[in-house]
């Protein structure tokens, strides 16, 4: 297959070259655009291949304008609109395909790289992750190239030169794009294209059905990363609090949908003690407006951007949605204390449950009063007794307990007996209000993963979980995690259920267990510092970078005048370095020693004596008649530099002759030099 798009025509190989990196930059757009897009493009690029493979005549402009109709209509009907960023993203990638049915001449082919470095841009509308930076950078790479190889019209030079310069100059351009990265103004995010939607990510909601937690427990993505200020807490104490979740309607739990208990004696008053512990969270974007930190912060986290408030229980808000990754600054107190610690008429909402429902586990709540024991038992005894029934009555910690029916409660207490946090928690919470206890959920991460390579916690998706609080006299709410009395390994040790392997994961672990974990450790790692030095570079930093050159209260404007002075010195700089080289070189010297280098790689070894007439005499020898036309151009050139040397040049001028030498160097880059 290579032999044959070897000996292919340049333009048949260039067009296919081409496609192919098309194909690599619109790869990753699959998953975010209309599967009809994806066959279509697919089907162009193909077609377009198997007309370049063939040397057959393109589509007519009928065809092509046909074919965009229908595409726009298909936008339009798809997206309900032609603007916004899907619609848009899927328009580009459209454009590009099709125009690819039009590469008659240079100006063609130009639209299409340039088409391509948009749609390549457009990737990052979706994911700023590392994996699509080196891909995309691969991309970048391959789209260098092609254009590179466009300015090379005389010929079939290979396409490994033309790389070669595109690397060369991506290199090159390396400091310039580091220069502008660390000191152009940050402004705001250029993904929030208009009728942009929130579109939703895994991760907890707002709400709780039984079950679907369990189905978090199967995404091991990240959630959010921790770096600890000195040793971290215990393992017992890692719970990152999320939405609590006060009201049941015998299906799913949701948040307090009215603040009547604050009316009514009920608010946080939260009251912390103990050493606290300082950490730093890297949040993954979830699209909800809230924060999790370890339970208890006291103090607003350190957020640019964002406005945070903290709600009566405990949970932090901000004031718009978390649709990026953000980094922020908390101070917990694994030790605290919260809620009224006297009984208050608010706190009846906490004990009500809809009619009709779990009607066998009312009846072991009216069971368990009837006890003379228990008759005026408060809320820690009555916990400490339910949680005994979980420690001993035979129930099991599985993802995988089946399909629950609507009174939930009753089928967990009585009939599986098996379930998932979830499923714990709200058995839980149920048993204790039908005894009259407040009670509520709370639904956060628990636990997590050292990462030895990077000395920070990776808290998954995986590590979702539910708890529960109950309110006690003299105490306030007391977080009480009834899965702990299940499997208490879920809470101290960490032992998580198996979760189905890829088959890579699965080879590597069968293999060495040990190094497969240390593979993971190093990516996440690797993610940890792109997450850091790149997508969290925030203005802040620029400000702070600039505050350690010696500003003391930097602002934009300083920020703008360092780049303008580097730009301005850089400039200065590289026009002083070409005058310099210019007076310590002959020009014609350099480009000849070019040409005895280009010619050396394909065995024509010469001399620094070596004159040009002479290296074209050796050029003539190797000729072949498959490339005389190729070696006619080299002799003519290297016959022209001998002229300009030696010719007689009284009768011309020095600005004449730096003309011709100028000439020349322009033709160099146009040769075809044999490999």
């Amino acid at each position: 297959m290579l032999t044959r798009i070897n000996t292919l025509p340049r333009d048949s190989r260039d067009t296919l070259f081409l496609l192919l990196v098309i194909a690599w930059v619109l790869l990753p757009q699959t998953p975010h655009i209309p599967v009809w897009c994806s066959a279509l493009a697919g089907a162009v690029l193909i077609w377009r291949g198997w007309l370049a493979l063939g040397a057959r005549s393109l589509p007519g402009k009928w065809w092509l304008l046909g074919l965009l109709g229908l595409t726009i209509a298909a936008t339009l009907f798809t997206h309900k609109t032609l603007l916004g960023r899907d619609a848009g993203v899927t328009l580009l990638v459209v454009l590009l395909t099709l125009k690819t049915l039009e590469l008659r001449a240079r100006r063609d082919a130009f639209v299409v790289f340039f088409l391509g470095f948009f749609c390549m841009l457009s990737n990052f509308f979706y994911s700023q992750s590392l994996l699509t930076a080196f891909s995309m950078m691969l991309g970048l790479l391959g789209l260098l190239t092609v254009l590179v190889n466009a300015h090379m019209p005389v010929g079939k030079p290979p396409l490994l030169q033309a790389a070669k310069t595109a690397g060369w100059m991506a290199l090159l351009g390396a400091p310039i794009m580091l220069v502008l990265f660390l000191l152009f103004p940050r402004l705001a995010p250029l993904w929030g294209v208009p009728s942009d939607a929130m579109t939703g990510r895994s991760g907890l909601s707002a709400s709780m059905q039984v079950g679907n937690i369990a189905a978090l427990a199967l995404d091991e993505s990240v959630a959010m990363r921790i770096k600890f200020e000195g040793r971290p807490p215990p393992q017992q104490d890692l719970y990152f609090r999320g939405p609590v979740l006060s009201d049941f309607d015998g299906r799913e739990w949701r948040p307090q949908r009215f603040n009547f208990s604050s009316r009514y004696g009920v608010t946080s008053s939260l009251v912390v003690s103990g050493a606290p512990v300082n950490y730093e969270v890297t949040l993954e974007p979830t699209n909800r407006p809230w924060l999790f930190v370890m339970e208890a912060a006291e103090q607003n986290p350190v957020l640019p951007g964002y406005q945070s408030m903290m709600q009566a229980d405990l949970q932090w808000m901000v004031n718009r949605p978390v649709t990026d990754l953000v980094r922020y600054k908390v101070q917990s107190y694994p030790s605290f204390r919260h809620g009224p610690t006297q009984s208050a008429l608010g706190l009846r909402e906490f004990t009500e449950l809809p009619p009709g429902s779990n009607p066998r586990t009312l009846d072991l709540a009216r069971q368990i009063r009837s006890d003379a024991r228990y008759a005026n038992a408060g809320g820690a005894q009555l916990a400490q007794l339910v949680m005994d029934r979980l420690r001993t009555g035979g129930y099991t910690y599985t993802l995988e307990p089946g399909v629950y029916g609507q009174n939930t409660a009753d089928e967990f207490w009585f009939d599986r007996k098996e379930g998932f946090c979830e499923h714990i928690a709200s058995s839980f919470v149920i048993l204790m209000r039908a005894l009259g206890i407040p009670a509520r959920i709370v639904t956060g991460y628990q636990g997590g993963e050292l990462n030895a390579v990077g000395g920070f916690w990776v808290i998954r998706q995986s590590d979702a979980h539910a708890w529960a609080e109950v309110w006690q006299e003299g105490r306030g709410w007391v977080r009480v995690d009834p899965t702990s009395a299940v499997a208490p390994g879920r809470t101290g040790a960490f032992q998580r259920l198996a979760l189905p392997q890829g088959v890579v994961a699965q080879a590597l672990g069968n293999i060495s267990p040990g190094f497969a974990m240390q593979l993971r450790a190093t990516w996440d790692a690797i993610n940890n510092g792109w997450n850091q030095w790149v997508l969290n570079y925030t203005q802040g930093k620029q400000l702070s970078l600039l505050k350690d050159m010696g500003f003391e209260s930097p602002s934009w404007a300083d920020l703008s005048y360092v780049l303008i002075c580097i730009v301005v010195l850089a400039s200065l700089v590289g026009a002083a370095w070409t005058l310099w080289d210019r007076t310590q070189h002959d020009p014609w010297l350099r480009l000849l020693a070019r040409a005895r280098k280009r010619l050396a790689r394909a065995g024509i070894q010469s001399t620094a004596a070596t004159s040009p007439r002479q290296l074209a005499e050796k050029v003539m020898a190797q000729s072949t008649d498959q490339g005389e036309a190729n070696t006619r151009a080299l002799y003519d050139w290297l016959m022209q530099l001998e002229l300009q040397r030696y010719a007689d040049t009284s009768a011309i001028s020095i600005a004449h002759g730096r003309q011709r030498l100028h000439q020349l160097r322009r033709k160099f880059n146009a040769l075809v030099w044999p490999a």
